[in-house]
């Protein structure tokens, strides 16, 4: 396929490049090869991606206020935000890319503003001496052919720790508004690979946040009081977590925040809420 790709950022620009598909037999051949020469971008849904994908895969994904303030000019470190693998692909480790979706057959099927489009337009501004392919028929194709080369669905997983219903003694023994009930206090739950939502008593717990390599949190509380902000980056939501608390007002400086420490790991806190 020959393809006439458009893209704007700061000033209009023209890429012309031919992108062809790959088959799932080629690609298995790829993969099973005896020199790992190939990078398989995943551009599905995280909750798609998490659910199963082919092993060794990366899941490409961004905010929606990074796509909008991208207006379409994505960086490299956008598409593989993981440094490691990055270098290697602009050292000229990788000799192939590999991008899919669900299930195109060809790029003709790929809408402008979808996350392959997307990632190929970052990669023809950024070529890195690869080949890119287009998978075809997407996950689904392969999946069904080759499932032994792809993940198991599997549940997220909460943090593991210790219960422990005393106050801990990194935080401030006097702020009594913050305890959480025993139930609530087996660990934090991953809601996306950089995001994990807790309670007031994991947010209390600085051994817990370093652990998980948090460096920024949202309290989303009226009277829990940030803990540690000589280490942590806080953003205060001074409501409470129930049904009759209006947080709608909130949501543009939350998704804000967030947006803004994308690439960071955050860690949000609500005062009230008890996670199943």
């Amino acid at each position: 396929m020959h393809l006439d790709l458009t893209f704007v950022s700061r000033c209009s620009t023209m890429v012309i490049m031919e992108v062809p598909t790959i088959n799932c037999a080629s690609l298995r051949g790829l993969l099973n090869g005896d020199v790992p020469g190939s990078l398989v971008l995943d551009c599905r849904s995280f909750l798609s991606f998490n659910s199963s994908h082919i092993s060794g895969s990366i899941n490409v994904r961004f905010s929606t206020i990074v796509r909008r303030r991208a207006r379409g000019g994505l960086g490299l470190e956008h598409i593989v935000p993981n440094e490691d693998t990055r270098n290697r692909l602009q050292s000229g480790e990788y000799q192939s890319v590999v991008l899919l979706d669900d299930r195109s057959t060809d790029f003709g099927q790929v809408k402008k503003d979808a996350t392959l489009m997307l990632a190929v337009t970052a990669l023809c501004r950024n070529p890195c001496g690869v080949s890119l392919f287009i998978l075809n028929g997407g996950f689904e194709h392969f999946s069904s052919e080759y499932p032994e080369m792809c993940t198991k669905p599997s549940p997220p997983q909460g943090l593991s720790l210790s219960l422990s219903s005393r106050q801990p003694e990194s935080a401030d023994p006097s702020s009594s508004p913050c305890n959480t009930p025993l139930y609530d206090q087996g660990g934090p739950v991953e809601i996306l690979p950089f995001l994990y939502l807790g309670s007031a008593y994991h947010a209390s717990r600085k051994d817990m946040l370093d652990m998980l390599g948090i460096t920024a949190l949202i309290n989303v509380s009226a009277n829990c009081p940030n803990h540690f902000e000589d280490s942590f980056l806080y953003k205060s939501i001074p409501v409470e977590d129930n049904h009759k608390a209006d947080i709608s007002s909130w949501f543009n400086e939350a998704i804000e925040f967030i947006g803004e420490h994308t690439h960071k790991r955050l860690f949000c806190a609500l005062s009230s809420r008890h996670l199943p």
